[in-house]
């Protein structure tokens, strides 16, 4: 029986229990359950509320609770609906009354919050390090392919000549306001609503500022006890962090799904990170990255699911709330997927340097060279394009590239044409003219390989200590 039923006259009916029972999902949260259970028991002692010897029996029954878990060795019933009360049960079984003592001053509204918040806390820490992997691998292959040169797009349209490596840094960049936004969110994750009650706190002298410090939470306690357990702005944050992270993946996976069509042909993906049809034998398909392109949609799915959950719910703790967690986690879960076989296929990328050399080197992608050029002879901007598209519509109208025209055709459009319009029509040249911060030139884009290299560096050790922690992360229990 749950540990609540002393109001009910009626056992509940199984299906009751199967429709509203969590511990096949929440499960996961028995590492965070176990370290908020700790902290409040050690506060309550402090504050002499219950003894120590009863908060120092219950602090070592909680180990032996996680090390079973850790094991496989603890069993969940549906009956106990959720992991708090199932560790809490366990506590009863061993102690007795003095592990009864554990939920003094708590609410499960409080707990599940202050669960949630610590399981985000740990997992960001993974997930960054993830995203820098992807970073690390995507400013590994533009220090490798610094030369490379390509035609850049707008519309999807053939635009202007630029590096490969300034493409790949495009992405470096993005990944980089992924993970400022992850690490905004977790300053606001920082606040510890342990001590809120199911709803108004409690009449209990505890010291909630000791529970926020035990548990390391920056911003101290919660100030509003009905909206600390009502709350899941920081759980629609978090999801909507990593839905833009997956929208920034997405478009990286368009462009390698492009690159390495054969009508573009411009990158082959390793064998190891592609599959083949079941049907024609010649087929090599780029399915990791069509697969994160659609996983994008289930990320989306699930902001819009807590949003949803939480739009129309009165103050202050509704049971609506249990819904967020199946959400968060299978966003957080496809998140870890991408960041574990994504830096891989973006080192596997074989580049054909000569196939995206040719395509930008078509003579129209420097038009806007030419209307510079008009500009630094003085030209208005505005007539400068207006000349240099007649050019174009000449060339096109007559079947002529544009540095074939020679200089007297030219200048009967362009009176201020001379020979160094001629010159103009050389990707390389039109790339190294654009060594301006932020550009696409040589010295400037590889000015900017060192700077995400000195960078990934700094956080290397982090990233190493992310890893060990990620080890000994939540993952489902047995």
């Amino acid at each position: 029986m749950p540990l609540w039923d002393g109001r009910f006259s009626e056992e509940r009916k199984n299906s009751l229990i199967d429709f509203s029972e969590s511990i096949s999902f929440d499960h996961r949260l028995y590492r965070q359950d176990i370290e908020g259970s700790r902290a409040h028991v050690k506060m309550l002692a402090l504050s002499e509320i219950i003894s120590q010897d009863t908060a120092d029996a219950i602090c070592g029954e909680l180990e032996s609770i996680q090390r079973r878990i850790d094991a496989g060795d603890f069993k969940f019933s549906h009956e106990l609906e959720d992991i708090h009360m199932h560790i809490e049960s366990a506590l009863i079984k061993a102690l007795g009354d003095e592990g009864a003592r554990v939920h003094t001053a708590r609410s499960r509204n409080d707990q599940v919050a202050l669960d949630v918040r610590l399981y985000l806390r740990n997992c960001s820490t993974c997930l960054s390090a993830g995203m820098r992997s992807i970073q690390t691998a995507l400013v590994e292959k533009a220090e490798t392919e610094s030369e490379t040169i390509m035609p850049g797009f707008t519309h999807l349209q053939h635009a202007q000549p630029v590096l490969f490596a300034h493409h790949l840094l495009a992405y470096v960049e993005m990944l980089e306001r992924d993970l400022g936004r992850l690490s905004d969110c977790i300053a606001r994750i920082s606040e510890c609503p342990l001590g809120s009650g199911a709803i108004a706190g409690t009449t209990l002298p505890i010291n909630r500022h000791l529970s926020a410090e035990l548990l390391n939470f920056t911003a101290g306690p919660s100030n509003n006890s009905m909206d600390s357990v009502s709350d899941r702005d920081f759980v629609c944050e978090f999801i909507s962090c990593l839905a833009i992270f997956a929208m920034h993946m997405s478009r990286l996976s368009e462009d390698i799904i492009l690159w390495s069509s054969q009508e573009f042909s411009f990158i082959e993906l390793g064998d190891a990170y592609c599959t083949g049809s079941s049907l024609m034998p010649q087929k090599k398909n780029p399915d990791l990255a069509e697969l994160t392109r659609g996983k994008t949609g289930r990320i989306y799915g699930s902001l819009i699911s807590v949003l949803t959950t939480c739009k129309g719910l009165p103050m202050s703790y509704n049971r609506d709330l249990q819904e967020d967690k199946e959400a968060l986690f299978d966003a957080i879960d496809t998140v870890r997927k991408i960041c574990s076989v994504y830096p891989g296929m973006i080192s596997s990328i074989k580049v054909n340097s000569e196939r995206m050399l040719r395509a930008a080197s078509d003579p129209f992608l420097m038009a806007t060279d030419m209307a510079e050029l008009l500009v630094r002879k003085g030209v208005p901007f505005r007539e400068a394009h207006s000349r240099v598209g007649k050019l174009v519509r000449h060339c096109r109208e007559n079947s002529v590239s544009p540095e074939k025209v020679g200089l007297d055709a030219m200048k009967a459009i362009i009176p201020e044409a001379d020979e160094d319009c001629l010159s103009l029509f050389c990707p390389k040249k039109s790339i190294a003219a654009r060594e301006l911060i932020g550009g696409t030139g040589f010295k400037e884009v590889s000015k900017q390989i060192r700077r995400w290299k000195n960078i990934l560096l700094k956080k290397k050790q982090a990233n190493m200590l992310s890893d060990a922690k990620c080890k000994r992360m939540s993952a489902p229990a047995n």
